[in-house]
């Protein structure tokens, strides 16, 4: 199946039905999976708001949902994302899961477009690593000019493996400057936001999958959608259900 929307033109392939066999539509799943990963809302604040439109769905079917549809938001709005700059700002945050902290890496550009997110267990060189490589595997980001990171020394050895890897070219400048990261350190405050209501993840799964549904919601948001405004709330609703194929 083909759709034709302003601004983008999509392909669905007949076998990918996403929502077969759920007993609730398809819109209904988006809205409460967009909802919980855009505005702070509890599991159980959505099952009340359901309730009040006469849906009983229980919160722990919602919990389903956004464990399986967020990763796939951010997997089918990614090839859509607008080219972001070459300044890259990087920083990590913690996110409590099971009781513990873990680390969720996140680099921005000069502008506060999101490049890639990493959630990992250990706050080393080689996670550093791994999220460099990531980040660099994205369609719409760019080979860095310039790196602005914290006073973590994992940063520095990442980069020079990856500069003798020529991943990196030798041109690219490291900056373990502190304040000229608070941009992405400001972005964090709405992940943090997200997370609160949850009181943390009870596993690393799940805490990954809920993550890149987060992460998606913001990108969005931001306008960092090819033919979406950041304030087109509408847009942004309509490429989510053109994206999975939802008539709206």
């Amino acid at each position: 199946m083909e759709v034709s929307v302003p601004g983008f033109h999509l392909k669905f392939m007949s076998h990918a039905a996403p929502f077969k066999w759920k007993h609730f539509q398809d819109d209904i799943i988006l809205l409460n999976v967009r909802w919980y990963c855009r505005y702070g809302l509890s599991y159980r604040n959505l099952e009340e708001m359901m309730a009040e439109r006469g849906l009983g769905v229980d919160h722990s079917t919602i919990h389903r949902w956004v464990l399986q549809y967020a990763p796939e938001l951010d997997k089918r709005c990614r090839r859509h994302l607008r080219p972001t700059g070459d300044s890259w700002k990087v920083d990590e945050t913690y996110i409590k899961v099971k009781g513990q902290w873990k680390y969720l890496y996140r680099a921005v550009d000069e502008s506060g477009q999101t490049l890639d997110f990493m959630l990992s267990a250990k706050r080393d060189a080689k996670a550093a690593k791994r999220f460099f490589r990531k980040v660099l595997k994205g369609e719409h980001t760019q080979t860095p000019r310039v790196i602005n990171v914290d006073q973590n020394p994992a940063y520095p050895k990442a980069v020079k493996q990856l500069k003798e890897e020529q991943q990196f070219p030798q041109t690219t400048q490291l900056r373990p400057v502190r304040y000229l990261n608070n941009r992405v350190e400001q972005n964090h405050r709405r992940i943090k936001r997200l997370v609160k209501p949850g009181l943390g993840f009870g596993s690393f799964n799940t805490a990954r999958r809920t993550l890149k549904g987060y992460e998606a919601m913001s990108m969005i948001g931001k306008g960092q959608i090819c033919g979406v405004g950041k304030k087109d709330v509408m847009g942004q609703l309509s490429f989510i259900h053109y994206i999975f194929g939802v008539a709206s």
